[in-house]
């Protein structure tokens, strides 16, 4: 299990990174809000436990953040902040669960493993296919003749968008808008950047290339 740590408090990291290493349970963590974010949005996890006050990016931001780019990793609030309200607002933001500070570790560790086994067992499996290539929405994993494809989190969801919408021309406004929830830029090239990630991932590995450019047009996932 591989879980992501987001607290501001440095020897509460080390603590809790110790006592769960010892569980064979992998941390990565991050000191602020926004470098949390980032590595949540590059990396899979099977659990985030975030911190509410912390610099860069509190924790309610953080979460409404991670559900808007269409994570789903469960996630687990550890605060100071107890009260009734603080809660709602965490489990209104999209959080899995809540620990108030101070607390014991072994509750800590039990609730973690509660939100794994609930994520990969609770989620009915769902697989996109087209040609060879498969993806299992459930799992997150992606395959294309039998050899498995790491994608961080924004390259899954623009594989996804095209398993969605095989052999029809997609623009970049389209897919800056339904990938990256944002008004397209033509003076930005950041779905090319992508585009060229996912192909060095999907197709180039591969004879058969499925990914195509259309000019003046977007791009299109056909069978050729």
């Amino acid at each position: 299990m591989k879980i992501l740590l987001i607290e501001d408090e440095k020897k509460v990291v080390q603590s809790l990174k110790q006592g769960l290493n010892e569980h064979q349970i992998e941390v990565d963590f991050a000191y602020d809000g926004l470098t949390g974010s980032q590595l949540a949005e590059q990396n899979a996890y099977d659990v985030i436990v975030s911190d509410v006050i912390m610099p860069g990016l509190n924790g309610f931001d953080l979460l409404h953040r991670l559900r808007k780019n269409q994570i789903r990793t469960p996630v687990l609030m550890l605060t100071a902040l107890g009260e009734t309200d603080y809660k709602v607002q965490g489990l209104d933001a999209g959080a899995d669960d809540y620990m108030v500070k101070p607390f014991e570790f072994k509750e800590l560790l039990s609730r973690i493993k509660a939100l794994a086994r609930r994520s990969t067992e609770g989620a009915a499996v769902s697989t996109l296919t087209f040609a060879d290539i498969a993806m299992n929405l459930t799992t997150r994993e992606c395959v294309r003749d039998g050899i498995r494809i790491d994608l961080t989190p924004k390259e899954f969801l623009l594989v996804e968008y095209f398993l969605r919408n095989p052999q029809r021309v997609i623009s970049k406004a389209e897919l800056a808008e339904k990938v990256w929830d944002i008004t397209f830029d033509s003076n930005s090239n950041v779905v090319e950047v992508y585009i060229n990630y996912i192909r060095n991932k999907i197709d180039k590995p591969f004879k058969k290339k499925l990914l195509h450019t259309v000019f003046g047009a977007g791009y299109i996932l056909k069978d050729e």
